[in-house]
Protein backbone atom coordinates (compact mmCIF):
# COMPACT_ATOMS: atom_id res chain seq x y z
CA UNK A 1 0.00 0.00 0.00
CA UNK A 2 1.49 3.45 -0.78
CA UNK A 3 2.59 5.25 2.03
CA UNK A 4 2.72 9.00 2.14
CA UNK A 5 4.95 9.37 5.17
CA UNK A 6 7.52 6.49 3.87
CA UNK A 7 7.94 9.06 0.58
CA UNK A 8 8.42 11.46 3.12
CA UNK A 9 11.37 9.63 4.47
CA UNK A 10 12.86 8.84 1.51
CA UNK A 11 13.00 12.14 0.48
CA UNK A 12 14.91 13.08 3.30
CA UNK A 13 16.89 10.51 3.69
CA UNK A 14 17.98 11.34 -0.19
CA UNK A 15 18.07 15.17 0.45
CA UNK A 16 20.20 14.77 3.75
CA UNK A 17 22.61 12.03 1.88
CA UNK A 18 22.86 14.48 -1.11
CA UNK A 19 23.73 18.03 1.29
CA UNK A 20 26.51 15.81 3.47
CA UNK A 21 27.95 13.54 0.45
CA UNK A 22 29.02 17.21 -1.13
CA UNK A 23 30.35 18.36 2.30
CA UNK A 24 32.32 15.09 2.70
CA UNK A 25 33.47 14.80 -0.83
CA UNK A 26 34.63 18.34 -1.25
CA UNK A 27 35.87 18.71 2.12
CA UNK A 28 38.24 15.25 0.79
CA UNK A 29 38.98 17.37 -2.77
CA UNK A 30 40.28 20.03 -1.00
CA UNK A 31 42.44 18.86 1.61
CA UNK A 32 44.01 16.61 -0.92
CA UNK A 33 44.55 19.04 -3.20
CA UNK A 34 46.08 21.67 -0.45
CA UNK A 35 48.36 18.58 0.48
CA UNK A 36 49.72 18.27 -2.81
CA UNK A 37 49.95 22.12 -3.05
CA UNK A 38 52.09 22.99 -0.35
CA UNK A 39 55.18 25.47 -0.65
CA UNK A 40 58.13 26.34 1.47
CA UNK A 41 57.61 29.94 2.15
CA UNK A 42 60.14 31.99 0.09
CA UNK A 43 61.46 33.33 3.52
CA UNK A 44 62.81 30.26 3.75
CA UNK A 45 61.90 27.02 5.87
CA UNK A 46 60.42 27.09 9.53
CA UNK A 47 61.10 24.87 12.64
CA UNK A 48 57.67 22.90 12.71
CA UNK A 49 56.45 23.98 9.08
CA UNK A 50 55.49 21.23 6.42
CA UNK A 51 54.38 23.80 3.61
CA UNK A 52 51.86 27.11 3.08
CA UNK A 53 49.62 27.86 0.51
CA UNK A 54 47.91 31.07 -0.47
CA UNK A 55 44.49 31.55 -1.69
CA UNK A 56 42.31 33.42 -3.57
CA UNK A 57 38.09 33.03 -2.76
CA UNK A 58 35.22 34.97 -1.76
CA UNK A 59 37.12 38.64 -2.09
CA UNK A 60 39.41 37.92 0.39
CA UNK A 61 43.54 36.03 0.34
CA UNK A 62 43.46 33.23 2.84
CA UNK A 63 47.05 31.77 4.34
CA UNK A 64 47.01 28.27 5.18
CA UNK A 65 50.18 26.72 6.62
CA UNK A 66 50.68 22.62 7.63
CA UNK A 67 52.47 22.56 10.88
CA UNK A 68 54.12 19.67 12.89
CA UNK A 69 53.39 21.40 16.38
CA UNK A 70 55.75 21.30 19.08
CA UNK A 71 54.93 19.51 21.92
CA UNK A 72 51.79 21.17 24.30
CA UNK A 73 51.58 23.56 21.55
CA UNK A 74 47.97 22.74 20.90
CA UNK A 75 45.61 25.36 20.07
CA UNK A 76 42.78 26.31 22.22
CA UNK A 77 40.39 26.36 19.08
CA UNK A 78 40.64 22.98 16.78
CA UNK A 79 38.46 21.86 14.05
CA UNK A 80 37.70 18.22 13.23
CA UNK A 81 36.09 17.39 9.84
CA UNK A 82 33.82 13.76 10.59
CA UNK A 83 30.16 14.39 10.78
CA UNK A 84 29.89 15.06 6.91
CA UNK A 85 31.38 11.31 6.55
CA UNK A 86 29.04 9.87 9.17
CA UNK A 87 25.74 11.48 8.13
CA UNK A 88 26.59 10.42 4.25
CA UNK A 89 27.08 6.84 5.23
CA UNK A 90 24.16 6.92 7.95
CA UNK A 91 22.20 8.30 5.61
CA UNK A 92 22.93 5.71 2.81
CA UNK A 93 22.50 2.88 4.82
CA UNK A 94 19.02 4.08 5.91
CA UNK A 95 18.24 4.51 1.96
CA UNK A 96 19.65 1.54 1.57
CA UNK A 97 17.35 -0.20 3.73
CA UNK A 98 14.39 1.96 2.79
CA UNK A 99 14.36 0.99 -0.48
CA UNK A 100 16.25 -2.09 -1.09
CA UNK A 101 15.51 -4.29 2.15
CA UNK A 102 12.29 -3.14 2.83
CA UNK A 103 11.28 -4.10 -0.90
CA UNK A 104 13.85 -6.73 -1.48
CA UNK A 105 11.60 -9.02 -3.47
CA UNK A 106 11.01 -6.41 -6.27
CA UNK A 107 14.05 -4.45 -5.59
CA UNK A 108 17.10 -6.91 -4.87
CA UNK A 109 15.86 -9.67 -5.95
CA UNK A 110 15.78 -11.00 -9.90
CA UNK A 111 14.82 -14.87 -10.54
CA UNK A 112 15.85 -14.38 -14.12
CA UNK A 113 19.59 -14.06 -12.44
CA UNK A 114 19.12 -15.85 -9.46
CA UNK A 115 16.00 -17.88 -7.47
CA UNK A 116 16.58 -16.30 -4.17
CA UNK A 117 14.34 -15.27 -1.62
CA UNK A 118 14.33 -11.38 -0.66
CA UNK A 119 15.70 -12.64 3.39
CA UNK A 120 18.41 -14.52 1.64
CA UNK A 121 19.32 -11.20 -0.65
CA UNK A 122 19.09 -8.90 2.71
CA UNK A 123 21.69 -11.73 4.56
CA UNK A 124 24.00 -11.53 1.74
CA UNK A 125 24.21 -8.11 1.80
CA UNK A 126 24.35 -6.95 5.51
CA UNK A 127 26.82 -9.78 5.65
CA UNK A 128 29.30 -9.09 2.82
CA UNK A 129 29.51 -4.96 3.76
CA UNK A 130 31.40 -5.38 6.86
CA UNK A 131 33.10 -8.68 5.76
CA UNK A 132 34.72 -6.70 3.17
CA UNK A 133 35.44 -4.01 5.32
CA UNK A 134 37.46 -6.32 7.92
CA UNK A 135 39.07 -8.03 5.06
CA UNK A 136 40.38 -4.91 3.43
CA UNK A 137 41.58 -3.21 6.81
CA UNK A 138 43.75 -6.70 7.65
CA UNK A 139 45.03 -5.86 4.63
CA UNK A 140 46.69 -2.73 5.04
CA UNK A 141 46.89 -3.36 9.03
CA UNK A 142 49.28 -5.99 8.77
CA UNK A 143 52.62 -6.59 7.02
CA UNK A 144 50.95 -6.83 3.85
CA UNK A 145 50.19 -3.06 3.91
CA UNK A 146 54.33 -2.51 3.87
CA UNK A 147 53.51 -3.78 0.10
CA UNK A 148 51.63 -1.17 -1.38
CA UNK A 149 51.60 -3.18 -4.66
CA UNK A 150 50.14 -6.52 -3.11
CA UNK A 151 47.75 -4.62 -1.11
CA UNK A 152 46.11 -2.39 -3.56
CA UNK A 153 45.66 -5.61 -5.88
CA UNK A 154 44.23 -7.39 -2.70
CA UNK A 155 42.06 -4.51 -2.18
CA UNK A 156 40.93 -4.71 -5.75
CA UNK A 157 40.33 -7.94 -5.41
CA UNK A 158 38.29 -7.71 -2.25
CA UNK A 159 35.94 -5.17 -3.82
CA UNK A 160 35.96 -7.20 -7.77
CA UNK A 161 34.70 -10.72 -5.51
CA UNK A 162 32.29 -8.50 -3.37
CA UNK A 163 31.13 -7.52 -6.80
CA UNK A 164 31.20 -10.68 -8.29
CA UNK A 165 29.32 -11.70 -5.93
CA UNK A 166 26.07 -9.19 -6.06
CA UNK A 167 26.20 -9.21 -10.13
CA UNK A 168 25.60 -13.17 -9.44
CA UNK A 169 22.99 -12.93 -6.29
CA UNK A 170 21.39 -9.33 -7.06
CA UNK A 171 19.15 -7.50 -9.94
CA UNK A 172 21.48 -4.88 -11.84
CA UNK A 173 20.15 -2.14 -10.22
CA UNK A 174 20.47 -3.68 -6.61
CA UNK A 175 25.02 -5.04 -7.82
CA UNK A 176 25.25 -1.21 -8.89
CA UNK A 177 23.99 0.78 -5.63
CA UNK A 178 25.38 -2.68 -3.61
CA UNK A 179 29.28 -2.28 -5.22
CA UNK A 180 28.89 1.86 -4.04
CA UNK A 181 27.47 0.97 -0.58
CA UNK A 182 30.55 -1.50 -0.05
CA UNK A 183 32.83 1.60 -1.06
CA UNK A 184 31.39 3.82 0.84
CA UNK A 185 31.47 1.72 3.86
CA UNK A 186 34.48 1.07 3.25
CA UNK A 187 35.92 4.89 2.90
CA UNK A 188 33.88 5.47 6.27
CA UNK A 189 35.41 2.62 8.36
CA UNK A 190 38.99 4.25 6.94
CA UNK A 191 37.38 7.67 8.68
CA UNK A 192 36.05 5.90 11.71
CA UNK A 193 38.59 3.42 12.72
CA UNK A 194 41.52 4.57 11.31
CA UNK A 195 41.67 8.21 10.57
CA UNK A 196 40.19 9.74 13.34
CA UNK A 197 42.16 7.04 16.13
CA UNK A 198 45.26 9.10 14.48
CA UNK A 199 44.18 12.15 14.80
CA UNK A 200 43.16 11.44 18.44
CA UNK A 201 46.83 10.11 19.21
CA UNK A 202 48.16 13.35 17.60
CA UNK A 203 46.21 15.41 19.72
CA UNK A 204 46.40 13.49 22.85
CA UNK A 205 50.66 13.15 22.25
CA UNK A 206 50.97 17.18 21.76
CA UNK A 207 48.83 17.62 25.05
CA UNK A 208 50.32 15.33 26.89
CA UNK A 209 54.45 16.51 25.68
CA UNK A 210 55.30 13.54 23.76
CA UNK A 211 56.73 13.66 20.01
CA UNK A 212 54.37 12.98 17.89
CA UNK A 213 54.89 9.30 15.73
CA UNK A 214 54.93 9.77 12.14
CA UNK A 215 53.65 6.22 11.80
CA UNK A 216 50.47 7.16 13.00
CA UNK A 217 50.39 10.32 10.79
CA UNK A 218 51.43 7.96 7.78
CA UNK A 219 48.93 5.83 8.24
CA UNK A 220 46.02 8.46 8.14
CA UNK A 221 47.16 9.92 4.93
CA UNK A 222 47.44 6.63 3.45
CA UNK A 223 43.85 5.97 4.31
CA UNK A 224 42.93 9.25 3.46
CA UNK A 225 44.16 8.70 -0.19
CA UNK A 226 42.37 5.27 -0.35
CA UNK A 227 38.73 7.43 -0.26
CA UNK A 228 40.02 10.20 -2.41
CA UNK A 229 40.26 7.37 -5.18
CA UNK A 230 37.34 5.69 -4.20
CA UNK A 231 35.37 9.08 -5.02
CA UNK A 232 35.02 9.40 -8.28
CA UNK A 233 33.72 5.22 -8.76
CA UNK A 234 31.41 6.15 -5.82
CA UNK A 235 29.96 9.54 -7.62
CA UNK A 236 29.57 7.57 -10.97
CA UNK A 237 27.53 4.50 -9.35
CA UNK A 238 25.45 7.48 -7.36
CA UNK A 239 24.69 8.55 -10.94
CA UNK A 240 23.68 5.10 -12.42
CA UNK A 241 20.50 4.64 -10.75
CA UNK A 242 18.97 7.22 -13.38
CA UNK A 243 19.90 5.85 -16.44
CA UNK A 244 19.18 1.95 -17.14
CA UNK A 245 21.47 1.39 -19.80
CA UNK A 246 24.10 0.60 -17.05
CA UNK A 247 22.79 -1.45 -15.04
CA UNK A 248 20.02 -2.74 -17.03
CA UNK A 249 22.51 -3.76 -19.98
CA UNK A 250 23.52 -7.67 -20.34
CA UNK A 251 27.13 -6.86 -19.64
CA UNK A 252 26.52 -4.05 -16.89
CA UNK A 253 29.77 -5.27 -14.86
CA UNK A 254 31.84 -4.44 -18.01
CA UNK A 255 30.24 -1.04 -17.97
CA UNK A 256 31.11 -0.82 -14.53
CA UNK A 257 34.42 -1.91 -14.50
CA UNK A 258 35.40 -0.01 -17.10
CA UNK A 259 33.94 3.44 -15.63
CA UNK A 260 35.01 2.85 -12.37
CA UNK A 261 38.70 1.95 -13.52
CA UNK A 262 38.27 5.13 -15.67
CA UNK A 263 37.00 7.09 -12.81
CA UNK A 264 40.19 6.33 -10.39
CA UNK A 265 42.67 6.77 -13.42
CA UNK A 266 41.43 10.47 -13.76
CA UNK A 267 41.52 11.07 -10.06
CA UNK A 268 45.16 9.80 -10.01
CA UNK A 269 45.78 12.45 -13.16
CA UNK A 270 44.31 15.28 -10.98
CA UNK A 271 46.65 14.31 -8.02
CA UNK A 272 49.57 14.15 -9.86
CA UNK A 273 49.22 16.81 -12.29
CA UNK A 274 50.92 19.63 -10.30
CA UNK A 275 53.85 17.34 -9.52
CA UNK A 276 53.48 15.69 -13.18
CA UNK A 277 51.64 17.18 -16.02
CA UNK A 278 52.39 14.48 -18.39
CA UNK A 279 49.71 12.91 -16.36
CA UNK A 280 47.31 15.12 -17.78
CA UNK A 281 47.79 13.29 -21.38
CA UNK A 282 47.49 9.47 -20.58
CA UNK A 283 44.43 10.33 -18.12
CA UNK A 284 42.94 12.04 -20.57
CA UNK A 285 43.15 9.87 -22.90
CA UNK A 286 42.10 7.25 -20.90
CA UNK A 287 39.05 8.66 -20.23
CA UNK A 288 38.37 9.36 -23.60
CA UNK A 289 38.59 5.46 -24.37
CA UNK A 290 36.74 4.75 -21.41
CA UNK A 291 33.59 6.79 -22.49
CA UNK A 292 34.07 6.03 -26.33
CA UNK A 293 33.94 1.74 -25.29
CA UNK A 294 31.27 2.33 -22.84
CA UNK A 295 28.92 4.32 -25.81
CA UNK A 296 29.67 1.64 -27.70
CA UNK A 297 28.29 -1.15 -24.58
CA UNK A 298 25.57 0.82 -23.94
CA UNK A 299 24.44 0.84 -27.47
CA UNK A 300 24.93 -2.69 -28.66
CA UNK A 301 21.95 -4.10 -26.30
CA UNK A 302 20.93 -6.57 -29.49
CA UNK A 303 22.50 -10.26 -28.22
CA UNK A 304 19.32 -11.61 -30.40
CA UNK A 305 20.30 -13.91 -33.18
CA UNK A 306 19.20 -13.55 -36.26
CA UNK A 307 16.83 -16.82 -36.04
CA UNK A 308 15.61 -14.57 -32.83
CA UNK A 309 14.14 -11.76 -33.97
CA UNK A 310 10.95 -11.10 -35.08
CA UNK A 311 10.71 -10.32 -38.76
CA UNK A 312 6.33 -10.53 -39.14
CA UNK A 313 4.40 -7.20 -39.16
CA UNK A 314 3.21 -6.48 -35.81
CA UNK A 315 -0.33 -5.88 -34.87
CA UNK A 316 -1.13 -3.23 -32.11
CA UNK A 317 -3.38 -5.37 -30.71
CA UNK A 318 -0.73 -7.45 -29.50
CA UNK A 319 1.31 -4.68 -28.00
CA UNK A 320 -2.29 -3.23 -26.73
CA UNK A 321 -2.10 -6.77 -25.03
CA UNK A 322 1.61 -7.19 -23.85
CA UNK A 323 1.48 -4.10 -22.29
CA UNK A 324 -1.74 -4.17 -20.26
CA UNK A 325 -0.85 -7.70 -19.17
CA UNK A 326 3.19 -6.73 -17.73
CA UNK A 327 2.50 -3.03 -17.67
CA UNK A 328 -0.41 -1.22 -16.50
CA UNK A 329 -0.27 -3.10 -13.47
CA UNK A 330 1.92 0.09 -12.12
CA UNK A 331 1.66 2.25 -15.04
CA UNK A 332 -1.99 3.33 -15.21
CA UNK A 333 -4.08 6.47 -13.65
CA UNK A 334 -5.77 3.77 -11.48
CA UNK A 335 -2.24 1.00 -10.77
CA UNK A 336 -3.37 -2.06 -9.30
CA UNK A 337 0.18 -2.74 -7.80
CA UNK A 338 -0.44 -2.06 -4.26
CA UNK A 339 3.09 -0.29 -3.87
CA UNK A 340 1.82 2.66 -6.15
CA UNK A 341 -1.14 5.18 -5.15
CA UNK A 342 0.06 6.95 -8.69
CA UNK A 343 2.07 5.74 -12.12
CA UNK A 344 5.89 5.87 -11.43
CA UNK A 345 7.45 9.25 -13.44
CA UNK A 346 3.68 9.63 -14.25
CA UNK A 347 3.48 6.94 -17.13
CA UNK A 348 0.87 5.58 -18.04
CA UNK A 349 -0.44 3.31 -20.86
CA UNK A 350 -4.21 3.58 -20.84
CA UNK A 351 -4.86 4.82 -24.03
CA UNK A 352 -3.33 3.70 -27.66
CA UNK A 353 -1.82 7.71 -27.88
CA UNK A 354 -0.30 6.75 -24.45
CA UNK A 355 1.87 3.69 -25.83
CA UNK A 356 2.65 5.08 -28.80
CA UNK A 357 3.93 8.16 -27.18
CA UNK A 358 5.79 6.38 -24.87
CA UNK A 359 7.31 3.66 -27.45
CA UNK A 360 10.88 5.47 -27.21
CA UNK A 361 10.69 4.68 -23.08
CA UNK A 362 9.30 1.42 -23.87
CA UNK A 363 12.20 0.63 -25.73
CA UNK A 364 14.67 1.80 -23.31
CA UNK A 365 13.08 0.10 -20.23
CA UNK A 366 11.71 -2.92 -21.69
CA UNK A 367 13.40 -4.05 -24.70
CA UNK A 368 16.95 -2.54 -24.30
CA UNK A 369 17.68 -2.46 -20.50
CA UNK A 370 14.97 -5.39 -19.62
CA UNK A 371 15.26 -2.82 -16.61
CA UNK A 372 10.92 -3.08 -16.48
CA UNK A 373 9.01 -4.52 -15.74
CA UNK A 374 10.46 -4.15 -12.64
CA UNK A 375 12.62 -7.09 -11.48
CA UNK A 376 9.79 -8.77 -13.96
CA UNK A 377 7.03 -9.00 -11.43
CA UNK A 378 4.63 -9.43 -13.77
CA UNK A 379 6.91 -12.17 -15.80
CA UNK A 380 7.46 -10.38 -19.37
CA UNK A 381 8.74 -13.16 -21.88
CA UNK A 382 11.56 -12.48 -24.22
CA UNK A 383 9.23 -13.41 -26.95
CA UNK A 384 6.92 -10.44 -25.64
CA UNK A 385 10.06 -7.77 -25.96
CA UNK A 386 11.19 -8.90 -28.99
CA UNK A 387 7.44 -8.27 -30.17
CA UNK A 388 7.32 -4.81 -29.05
CA UNK A 389 11.30 -4.27 -30.43
CA UNK A 390 10.26 -5.47 -33.88
CA UNK A 391 6.67 -2.85 -33.29
CA UNK A 392 9.19 -0.01 -32.61
CA UNK A 393 11.31 -0.75 -35.14
CA UNK A 394 8.31 -1.16 -37.50
CA UNK A 395 7.37 2.58 -37.00
CA UNK A 396 5.40 1.95 -33.42
CA UNK A 397 2.29 2.50 -35.29
CA UNK A 398 -1.27 2.61 -33.77
CA UNK A 399 -4.26 1.27 -34.33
Amino acid sequence: MFDPLAELVQLIARWVHLIAGIMWIGNSMLWNWIDRNLETPKSGPRKGLVGEIWMVHSGGFYQMEKLALSPSQLPENLHWFKWQNFTTWASGISLMVLVYYMSAASMMVDPEIAAISANTAIGISAASLPAAWILYDIVWRTKIGKSVTLATLLTLGIVIGASAVYFNFFSGRAAYMHVGILMGTIMTGNVWFVIMPSQRELIAATKEGREQDPAVGYQAKQRSIHNNYFTFPLLFIMLSGHFPSTFGHPKSWVILLVLCSAGAFVRHGMNMRFTNKMWFWPTSFVAFGAASFTLVMMSDKDMLSPSQKRTTPVEFAEVAEIIHNRCTECHSTTPTNAGYKVAPNGIMFDSADLIVRHAPKIEERAVKSKSMPLANQTNMTQAERETLRAWIDQGAKGP
